[in-house]
Order: structure tokens, then C-alpha cells, then sequence
């Protein structure tokens, strides 16, 4: 990029002609804009400075006049579209004036490209009316600017007519010396073909926003003009006015701008707005970290989060309203989303949430509102948690399956669904503890919230337990009845004053405000490490690896938060994302944020972190190693199969195995001998030994400390606290904020979020459901496979390795 600014600067300023000119210099064409063109806001939208257009993200319009030759006499208008997919942002303009009493209208379109920091744009101007008479000809304008950080702005233009006879130069320099608009100091200089190098005309000036919205201007020229004006913004409007004056201040003429197009910050909704909108949201749709690039309406987690943020700092608005009827999101996301409502609460906007059929989940999560609102006939259920596996053990012996468990630690039940026929006494335990959690977890927030006694709590869920809508008012679960159509006027009713609901596109549009920053945003990468851990399904451990990769070479990256989804898997699969891992701690700083499941090998990823931050509720630890073997025990041949092999080598027949037709996978041959069980036990024992090791070290203790809180056991987020395993409760935003921090990050600037892995463009099957979806209302099917044929096609690949890994269902909790 540094490449393609150097040579098109030596193209605009190497100008060696000499001639009359054919067009109007530089300061004419752009006296309708009170500061050079690169020093604040887009300047003209590429009348001036084409390369600008690169940073139109809105339509914008400008309509703009002078009086310097009689009342509006000279008169522009002047559009700028944002990008559409490959479509770069166009500039539009006219501008129409009296030369020796003769009109003239020229016409340009321009276009620009480039990134968060450089900019290169060109213009075509096509002037009309005695084009010849006034020895006007067309020409064209390249221009580039170059924003390499939020306090320098240096732009180069360059505009010659056709024939190239006719050349201009120009430098415009700005800076801002603290880093925002508050103050920009800026100059220009122009130079023709028909000049000497220091015979050009030149400006220099400053630019002040005194108060958000309204900005002051000067600017001094090598004519011995100046200029002094006044902007104001209104939102979606702006207006300006800049009054020009000769020697001994004598005044010369007054030029008007009108501004339409993006919302900019102003002093009316920053400190006077009296906010009666409220932002609808809607949970209906499936949430996940990642969605397809098109043809996908789900929610993800990140887009909600940072819309709730996005409301709460906007004054234009007095609280949010949230329809979470139909929503089916698990209770870890829920419990994040819950949070950011509590800090939205905090800035003393509004939290309303409408349901219908609310379960403990939704209930929990509805219950952080001022006004929960209910459906007439909807109903509330409260019967607390539970938790119960599915033990295959006697089917797989009656239809012929054998299964061989290598397990040497109590807690560690990864394969007791299909070893067992009923919980152990150790699982039993840690599984009553997780809900044990959970219920204790749910009760004090919604006591909290909803000012309930322990006693009247206890009562509500292990006594009634069901609510229709009427019974939910008068027990105090909910503050109003009403259908959704009713939700503004029950809002109305409650603050006292008429309010709007925005939502969808409508609300993006409102939200969406123009802060005119210079340079790119620091970024913090979010890499999700989602599913199991294994090379090519799952996670994808060798294109997960690459990614964070390209995050840890991206020096626009300060910073990386890891997002662990897993109940782990392969031990080679996480070994190669964590040496990943390990080189990006070395150049900047690795967060972990752990989601519903980060345990076994989820959080043997996760220790790879300067600091973990957990939920409540999250599944964690089960440091450990175990084992299994799928065999034929008859099922051979109930199917009618015969094997038979030849064979050099002791155990080369191990792998060897029949299809399962049912099971969609291979099931061995036989089992083990008593010398292979020997060797499996080693192989087990010294990977158990090096996961303690190394969570020692990572955590900064004793190895003896660590081995009396693994063997496999299973903490809730808040033990894994307590017992040091994790550092910071918290969800995805929580991470996000720890590693700004350690990246030293100002948060008055602010920071760009990039995702990893990159969104697939679209699923065959989501294309259909998108355009089935926009005739009759129907939800998105669920992408997911059957965890259950996950987890055993899973198994039966690493037959007899080494696994850190949760029972089966720890995926159904995850997946639902």
C-alpha cells in the first residue's frame, strides 16, 4: 500500500508543462468547504479530493452556495453512495456559477477504493455551456490519502485536463494532536504547471468542535483572505456557514452548506434528548458464534451483545424491549445476554421483556427486566433442573457390541454411557453439584430481581411450579398481561409518555451514527474453538490453528480472545492449536472465554491464556485422561458377517474390524490382550501426568494441588473460581474488555472486533429454508448433527487413544 501511495504521489507532482490553465485552481473548485478537504469529515465526496469517497459508509447530499458574486450565484450539489458488495462508493456532483456573465454547469463522477487507512480515488468533470469560449476543457482528477493513525491525515491530489497540457498539484496536510476531532490543525498547497515550486497558493487553518455537534473553523490564505465559520449538526442534518474577508478584514461574501445523509453526533441528543424510543429485539431465531455470510437470519451472540451496548450509549433512547417468544438459546448464552442487560440498567434506561411460555431458563433470563410483560395465555413453568444420562451398556451387550473402558479416575465417566446402565457414585455426586449450581445460581438472581423471600421462591417452584398468566400476576412472576401488539401502549401506560418501537433494519439505521476518526480501530480477534477437538470435524484443529496464526502475524491485531466451546476430544488436535497458542502469547496478549462447555480437553486449550474468564454455570475442568475399544461381541454374527486375515506382527490385527450398517461406522475385530491393556495404561498414565504438569505450570501451582481437583471431576464456573482454575467470572464481553486492557488499549478510542473462522458464504439447505422462509413462516432447521452419532462416530475414530473428554451428554447441554 506504502508502494501504490509513493508512486501515485510522484504521478500528481511531477507536473513539468507550462501553459494557461484549463480548468479552475484548486482553491476555487473547493471554496464551498470551510477546512482543506482531508481534515475533517469527506470533504466534498470526491469533488475535491476523490480518494475520500473510500471512507463513505452512508448516502449522503450535500447542497451548497455563495454569494460572493451576487446571492447564489454559485450553487453545488454534491451525493456520495456507500459500497454495495463489489460496487465501490460513487461521488456525484454539479456546480453551476456565472463566469463574465455567461452560466457554467460542470459535471464530475467519482469513484474511490482502499482500506481503513489509505484511500485512492478518480474523477471525471465534464463542463458544459460555451465550453470553448471560456477555454474549458475536460479533465479528470487522481487523488490519494493516507490515515496511518487517528492523528495525521496527509492527502495528495493531482487533476490535469485530457490532453494533459494542463497540470495541478496539491498537498493537504492535517493533524489532530489529540487524536479526535476536538482539534484539527491543518494546510494545503497548491501548485500549477505554469509555477515555480514556491510561487503556489497555499492555506493553513484549525478546526475546533466546541461542543458535540458544533464546530468552529479559520483559515488563512496566501492571498491574504481568511475565512472564519460556524457547522452545526442535527442529527441526520447539518448546516454551515463561513464568512469570507479580504485585507484589513474587509468582508468579502458568505458561503452556505446543507447537509443530508448520516447521523452525526449533536449537542440536542447528547445533552438535551428526551428519549422515547425504545429498541425491539427479537430472540426468536437460533443463536450461535458464527453464522453464514448469506441466506442465514440466525442471531449470533456477539451481534446481540453489542447492540444492547450500542443502545445503552445511544441517548436517543430510553430503554430496549425484548420479544423472547419462541427463542430456544441455552442457558449459558442467556445468562451472558442477562448480564449486559444489567449493566444496560445501570444507565437508568428501561429493560422491558415480553414472554409466553417461559421455562426456568427464559424465566431466569426475563426476570433482570423493570416490566416483564406476559401473553395472555401463556404460562410459566418453574420445576427446577435436573440432569439424567442415557446408559447403553445393556443394549450394546444384547445386540452383540462389546465395549472395553480404560478409566483409572473416579470422576472421569466419559464412557459410562456406554460401559454402565446407571450413574456411578462418583458421577452421581459431581452431577448433583452442577445442579445443585445451577438452581442456587437461578434463585439468587431472580430473588434479586424480583424481590422474592427465600421462602416465597422455595414455595413458587417446588410447590406450585406451574402458572398460567393470570396466576404468574398475582404471585408477582410478571407486571402486565398483554399480547405483543400491546407491548407500546402497556409501556406508554407504565412511563408516563408516548414511545416508538424500533426494530429491525429501522433500528440498525437509527443506531448507526457517523464518528469521522482517522486510521483503523485497534482489532481484538475472537477465535471460536467450537466442538469437538479433532484435525479435520469439530473444531478443525489444523484450520483453527492457521487462523490464529493470521491473527497472532496481523500486527493490526493487539489482542486475542479465545472462545472454547468443547467437552475436548483429541489429544493431537489440541496440542496443535495450543502451540498456536503458545507463539501468540508470545507478541500479544490471549484471552480465554470459556461458553457452556470447556472442560477435558476444552480446558486443557484454555490454560494456554493469560487469563480465563468463566460463566456461573459453565462445565469445566475434568482434567483427565481416558479410553474405550468398540468390538464385534456377537454381532457378527447376528448379521451374518465372517472375517478372516493373515497377518506379520503382533498387533497388527488391531485395527482390523466389520461395518456397521446402523451406526454408520467400523466396529473391530476383537478385543484386548492382557499385554495391550498394559501398554494402553502406560500410554494413559503418561498423558495424565503431563495435562497436570502442565496445568501447573500454566497456573503457577504445585502438581500435587492440581491432582486433588482433577481425576476427572467436573466444576461449575464458580468452584473452577474458587479452586483456581479460572481467573474472572464473566462472559464473551468480559474477555473482550480484559484483553483491551492488557493491550493497553484506549477505550475512548474504541476497538474493532474480527471473528475467526471466517463465515462460510452459505449452506444448500439454509439457501432453501432462507427462500421458503419468505412465503410462509418457518424457522431455520437446525444445522447440527445428532450429538449422539457425533459422539460414537467420534469414538470409534480414536478407538484406544488417549481422550480428554465429557460424556455424551455434555453435548446435548451444549447443543441445547
Amino acid at each position: 500500500m506504502k508502494t501504490i501511495f509513493l508512486v501515485t504521489s510522484l504521478l500528481i507532482l511531477c507536473l513539468p508543462l507550462k501553459s494557461q490553465p484549463g480548468f479552475e485552481n484548486y482553491h476555487t473548485r473547493n471554496d464551498f468547504f470551510i477546512t482543506s478537504p482531508g481534515a475533517m469529515k469527506l470533504g466534498l465526496y470526491g469533488y475535491d479530493n476523490p480518494a475520500l469517497l473510500n471512507f463513505v459508509t452512508d448516502f449522503n447530499l450535500k447542497f451548497a452556495w455563495s454569494d460572493q458574486y451576487g446571492f447564489f450565484n454559485r450553487r453545488g450539489i454534491f451525493l456520495a453512495t456507500p459500497s454495495f458488495g463489489i460496487m465501490p462508493q460513487i461521488g456525484f456532483s454539479v456546480v453551476n456559477h456565472s463566469e463574465e456573465e455567461k452560466r457554467v454547469t460542470d459535471f464530475k463522477l467519482s469513484t474511490a477504493y482502499g482500506t481503513e487507512t489509505f484511500g485512492i480515488g478518480a474523477s471525471f468533470n465534464i463542463p458544459a455551456r460555451d465550453i470553448e469560449y471560456f477555454d474549458r476543457k475536460h479533465y479528470f482528477t487522481i487523488g490519494t490519502v493516507y490515515r496511518p493513525s487517528r492523528y495525521l491525515s496527509l492527502g495528495l491530489i493531482g487533476t490535469s485536463v485530457t490532453n494533459f497540457k494542463h497540470y495541478e498539484g496539491v498537498i493537504d496536510l492535517a493533524v489532530r494532536p489529540f487524536g479526535s476531532e476536538n482539534l484539527t490543525v491543518f494546510g494545503d498547497y497548491a501548485l500549477r504547471n505554469d509555477m515555480k515550486l514556491f510561487d503556489g497558493q497555499w492555506s493553513t487553518g484549525v478546526a475546533v468542535k466546541a461542543l458535540p455537534g458544533i464546530r468552529l473553523t479559520g483559515r488563512y490564505f496566501s492571498n491574504n483572505m481568511f475565512t472564519a465559520g460556524i457547522g452545526f449538526s442535527l442529527g441526520n442534518i447539518g448546516i454551515a456557514t463561513q464568512g469570507g474577508f479580504g485585507n484589513n478584514f474587509k468582508y468579502s461574501h458568505n458561503t452556505y452548506v446543507v447537509r443530508v445523509g448520516s447521523y452525526e453526533r449533536n449537542i440536542h441528543d447528547e445533552k438535551f434528548s428526551n428519549p422515547k424510543n425504545y429498541a425491539g429485539i427479537s430472540l426468536k431465531k437460533p443463536m450461535r458464534y458464527l453464522k453464514y455470510q448469506y441466506f442465514d437470519d440466525a442471531n449470533t451472540l456477539w451481534d446481540k451483545l453489542e447492540l444492547i451496548d450500542a443502545v445503552a450509549k445511544n441517548a436517543r433512547f430510553g430503554g430496549i424491549v425484548i420479544n423472547t417468544s419462541g427463542m430456544k438459546i441455552n442457558h449459558n448464552m442467556l445468562w451472558e445476554l442477562r448480564e449486559q442487560l444489567k449493566k444496560f440498567r445501570e444507565t437508568g434506561k428501561k429493560v422491558v421483556v415480553f414472554i409466553d411460555n417461559a421455562d426456568m431458563n427464559t424465566y431466569h433470563f426475563a426476570s433482570i427486566a423493570d416490566i416483564i410483560i406476559m401473553h395472555p395465555y401463556g404460562q410459566v413453568n418453574l420445576p427446577g433442573y435436573m440432569k439424567g444420562n442415557i446408559y447403553l451398556g445393556n443394549m450394546l451387550e444384547k445386540i452383540g457390541i462389546g465395549f472395553k473402558e480404560f478409566r483409572y479416575h473416579e470422576y472421569k465417566s466419559g464412557f459410562e454411557p456406554l460401559s454402565s446402565d446407571r450413574m456411578s457414585d462418583a458421577d452421581l455426586k459431581q452431577h448433583q453439584k452442577m445442579v445443585d449450581n445451577l438452581y442456587n445460581l437461578v434463585k439468587e438472581d431472580i430473588m434479586f430481581s424480583r424481590e422474592f423471600t427465600e421462602e416465597e421462591y422455595e414455595k413458587l417452584v417446588n410447590e406450585i411450579f406451574y402458572f398460567t398468566a393470570e396466576a404468574a400476576e398475582q404471585h408477582g412472576l410478571v407486571d402486565r398481561l398483554g399480547r405483543w401488539s400491546d407491548v407500546d401502549d402497556i409501556i406508554e401506560d407504565v412511563v408516563g409518555y408516548e414511545m416508538t418501537i424500533l426494530e429491525d433494519d429501522r433500528l440498525q439505521r437509527f443506531l448507526r451514527r457517523t464518528d469521522y476518526n482517522w486510521g483503523r480501530k485497534p482489532k481484538i480477534a475472537v477465535v471460536y474453538a467450537e466442538g469437538f477437538c479433532d484435525m479435520e470435524t469439530g473444531m478443525k484443529a489444523r484450520s483453527l490453528a492457521k487462523d490464529i496464526k493470521k491473527a497472532r502475524e496481523d500486527q493490526n491485531i493487539k489482542a486475542i480472545v479465545l472462545r472454547v466451546e468443547s467437552p475436548g476430544g483429541s489429544t493431537l488436535a489440541i496440542d496443535i492449536i495450543a502451540e498456536e497458542l503458545r507463539k501468540a502469547r508470545e507478541k500479544k496478549p490471549v484471552v480465554v472465554s470459556q461458553g457452556s462447555v470447556a472442560a477435558s480437553g476444552g480446558y486443557w486449550l484454555s490454560m494456554y491464556s493469560d487469563a480465563i474468564v468463566t460463566t456461573p454455570g459453565t462445565m469445566t475442568g475434568s482434567i483427565g485422561v481416558i479410553t474405550g475399544w468398540m468390538y464385534d461381541d456377537g454381532i457378527k454374527e447376528k448379521l451374518g458377517y465372517t472375517t478372516d486375515i493373515v497377518k506379520k506382527g503382533e498387533f497388527a490385527d488391531l485395527g482390523f474390524g466389520i461395518p456397521v450398517p446402523i451406526l454408520n461406522m467400523p466396529l473391530l475385530d476383537r478385543t484386548f490382550t492382557e499385554k495391550e491393556e498394559r501398554v494402553i495404561e502406560n500410554m494413559l498414565t503418561n498423558t495424565y501426568e503431563r495435562f497436570i504438569n502442565e496445568i501447573a505450570e500454566a497456573r503457577d501451582k504445585e502438581y500435587d494441588d492440581i491432582e486433588a481437583i482433577s481425576r476427572g471431576r467436573v466444576w461449575s464456573g464458580n468452584h473452577a473460581k474458587k479452586i483456581g482454575l479460572v481467573d474472572t467470572l464473566g462472559g464473551l464481553q468480559t474477555a473482550i474488555n480484559i484483553a483491551a486492557a492488557k493491550a493497553d488499549i484506549d477505550m475512548e478510542e474504541g476497538y474493532q472486533i474480527v471473528e475467526y473462522p471466517e463465515p462460510e458464504l452459505f449452506s444448500f439447505s439454509g439457501l432453501i429454508t432462507f427462500i421458503i422462509s419468505r412465503i410462509i413462516d418457518i424457522e431455520s432447521p437446525e444445522t447440527t448433527k445428532n450429538p449422539l452419532a457425533q459422539y460414537l462416530q467420534f469414538l470409534n475414530m480414536h478407538n484406544a487413544k488417549p481422550l480428554p473428554v465429557l460424556p455424551v451428554e455434555y453435548m446435548y447441554y451444549y447443543f441445547h
